[in-house]
């Protein structure tokens, strides 16, 4: 058992970026992470706030498992955004926002695939943070949860910078040298 102040992320891997977008200066991230576990354990993660708040990089006022509209709170932004959810069908797709996740059985597990669009100046960032909140979250389904590690905690993680810069690297861009 790894208690959370001696977690450190592994190398950065299971991550690539779209460069082309709507929007000149927005990516879009795609990470991809098998867990042992089944689409519908995954899913309820995915939705259910309870499980969200142990592991997301933000917390919702609804279950994201159907579709309108709820509220999401990213850490380190108290500000609620308004978030519309466009798609919900359990345990394969869901999309809300400026994300969409889709389930694949994968032998005994999941293959859990995230596509998010992000400002390309904080790719990196982001591929460092949702690195984090899966390996997080594939501890919370073994049923051994360490809690959310995410804004400025896991910019202050060991392993953080390199992670950043190893992603940096892969990605071809620049390591930001200030917060979005």
């Amino acid at each position: 058992m790894i208690e959370r102040a001696e977690y450190t992320p592994g190398p950065a891997n299971g991550a690539r970026v779209i460069k082309e977008g709507v929007k000149k200066d927005t990516w879009t991230l795609v990470l991809v992470r098998e867990l042992r576990h089944s689409p519908e354990k995954v899913w309820q993660a995915l939705t259910d706030p309870s499980h969200l708040r142990e592991w997301a990089p933000f917390v919702t006022d609804g279950n994201l498992g159907t579709t309108g509209t709820v509220k999401l709170t990213w850490v380190g932004n108290p500000a609620p955004l308004e978030t519309k959810v466009t798609r919900a069908e359990a345990p394969h797709f869901l999309e809300y926002g400026d994300m969409r996740w889709e389930l694949e059985a994968h032998g005994n597990g999941t293959r859990l695939t995230l596509w998010h669009q992000i400002d390309r100046r904080f790719i990196s960032w982001g591929a460092a943070g949702w690195h984090i909140a899966f390996d997080v979250l594939a501890r919370l389904l073994a049923g051994d949860p360490m809690g959310r590690i995410a804004g400025a905690d896991a910019m202050k993680s060991a392993g953080w910078q390199r992670l950043v810069g190893e992603y940096a690297k892969q990605f071809g861009s620049e390591t930001p040298n200030k917060t979005p």
